[in-house]
């Protein structure tokens, strides 16, 4: 399994993860190290411990919100993906009223050039 240095608030940490994964785990405590040298900017020096764990909160709170965020989307998705379905069905019932005045229509027009042809004078000649 490979390992992976990272530095969190100035200290190293030999992390394992799973092949492939390297630069994704470095990424991660990347953005935890932003999290917490913002803190610290913020707070100032509150001690490792207590940092690490308003960072990690921090962190939490973000997820939260993403959370949230993808599940109002889905609802969003949903309704939409219903009312899609109602405005298909609308437009195959226009389709096929509009094929039955069609037909109607056909029909109407073989009558009227049948009731021509019956009509017309035969030509002599």
């Amino acid at each position: 399994m490979p390992e992976v240095n990272v530095e969190i608030n100035g200290r190293k940490y030999r992390m394992a993860c799973e092949e492939g994964q390297q630069k994704h785990l470095i990424g991660l405590a990347e953005r935890l190290n932003n999290h917490v040298e913002s803190l610290k900017g913020a707070v100032g020096e509150i001690g490792d411990n207590r940092l690490t764990v308003m960072a990690g909160i921090a962190v939490v709170d973000e997820l939260a919100e993403a959370e949230k965020r993808i599940k109002a989307l889905e609802e969003e998705v949903l309704v939409l993906t219903r009312a899609g379905q109602e405005v298909a069905a609308e437009i195959e019932a226009l389709e096929g009223k509009f094929a039955a005045k069609l037909t109607d229509a056909a029909k109407a027009l073989e009558g009227v050039a049948g009731a021509l042809d019956e009509a017309a004078p035969v030509p002599q000649g």
